[in-house]
C-alpha cells in the first residue's frame, strides 16, 4: 500500500471512502432499526467487518436478524457477503475515522485541516457514488433542452445559482427563482422539452419537492443533484445524480455536499461544450463584452 503525506491518502483509503460514499448513497429509505446498522458500518467498518452479526447487533442496538436485513438493504445477499466485501475493498489499507467535531476552542490550524478533510473525502466518495450512465442521460436531457430551470433551497440554493452560470457559459438557456411563490409558478408554466436542475442534499426538504413535482407534473424532465438514492427527490426524478459522501459533523455536512454538487455541475457543463463546440462558441461571443469573462 503506498501511503501518502500530508492532506493526502493512501490508495487503500481511497478506495474505502469510494466505497463507503456508495453505501451511503444506497442508504437512503431504510428502515430506523436498519440506518442503525448502516450507520455503523459508516462510522466504524473495520469492526463490522471484523464482528459476528450479534456483535455488530449488540453495539448498532438493534436485533441479529436487523443486520442481516441491513446487509441485504443495501445490496448484498447477507452479512457474509457485506463483510467479504469489506474485506476486499479494505486490502491493507488502515480504515480512517469520520471528520472530528469542532469545538469552541479548535485551533484555527484545526478547522482548516478539518474543511479541508471535509472536502476530499466528499470528492473522493463522489467518484464512488455518481453513476456515469445517470451524467449522460443528464447530459442528453440539458443538451436538447428548450430551457433549463435551476433551483435549491437554503445552502443548496448557491449550487444552483452557480448551475445557472455555468450552464449559460455553455450556451444552454437557463434561468433560477428563489422566491419561493415566483419559483412555483414557473415551475408549473414549465411543459414538454424543458428540464429542472433540483438539488437539495436530504432530498427531503418540502419547498423543494413542492417544486419539484410543480414541474414533473407539468411534463418537464426533472433531475436532481442529492446524496442519496431512494430519497423522494430522487425517486421523483427522471434522472438522479448522487454523490454520496460520509455523515459529517454539523460544521461540515453542507461544505461537503456542495463542493461534491459542484464537481457534479462541473462535469456536466464540460461535457455539454465538449459535444457542442458551436454552441459553446456562440455563449463565448455572447458574453464577450462583459467584465470578469477572461
Amino acid at each position: 500500500m503506498k501511503k501518502e503525506i500530508g492532506n493526502r491518502i493512501s490508495e487503500g483509503e481511497q478506495r474505502l471512502q469510494q466505497w463507503l460514499g456508495s453505501i451511503h448513497a444506497r442508504s437512503g429509505d431504510l428502515a430506523a432499526s436498519e440506518a442503525k446498522v448502516v450507520d455503523l458500518l459508516l462510522v466504524d467498518p473495520l469492526f463490522v467487518g471484523t464482528s459476528t452479526a450479534a456483535q455488530v447487533a449488540t453495539r448498532a442496538g438493534v436485533s441479529p436478524p436487523t443486520v442481516i436485513r441491513a446487509a441485504r438493504a443495501i445490496g448484498f445477499t447477507g452479512f457474509t457477503e457485506l463483510k467479504i466485501e469489506i474485506a476486499r475493498v479494505r486490502g491493507t489499507a488502515q480504515f480512517f475515522s469520520p471528520p472530528e467535531v469542532l469545538t469552541a476552542d479548535a485551533t484555527l490550524a484545526s478547522v482548516l485541516e478539518t474543511s479541508i478533510r471535509a472536502g476530499v473525502d466528499a470528492l473522493t466518495a463522489l467518484s464512488g457514488a455518481i453513476e456515469i450512465s445517470a451524467l449522460d442521460e443528464a447530459v442528453d436531457l440539458i443538451q436538447s433542452a428548450r430551457q433549463v430551470f435551476a433551483f435549491g433551497a437554503g445552502p443548496s440554493a448557491t449550487v444552483a445559482a452557480d448551475a445557472v452560470f455555468r450552464l449559460r457559459t455553455a450556451g444552454v438557456i437557463t434561468v433560477s427563482i428563489q422566491d419561493y411563490l415566483s419559483a412555483m409558478i414557473a415551475a408549473r408554466l414549465l411543459g414538454q422539452g424543458d428540464v429542472i436542475i433540483v438539488v437539495s442534499s436530504t432530498g427531503r426538504t418540502s419547498s423543494t419537492l413542492s417544486i419539484a413535482d410543480a414541474a414533473s407534473s407539468a411534463g418537464a424532465s426533472l433531475i436532481a443533484i442529492t446524496n442519496q438514492y431512494d430519497t423522494p427527490l430522487a425517486t421523483l426524478a427522471n434522472v438522479s445524480l448522487v454523490v454520496g459522501g460520509m455523515p459529517l459533523p454539523a460544521q461540515m455536512a453542507a461544505a461537503g455536499s456542495r463542493l461534491a454538487q459542484l464537481v457534479v455541475i462541473d462535469t456536466l457543463v464540460a461535457a455539454l461544450t465538449l459535444r457542442d463546440k458551436e454552441q459553446s462558441r456562440r455563449a463565448e461571443r455572447a458574453g464577450i463584452d462583459l467584465p470578469d469573462m477572461s
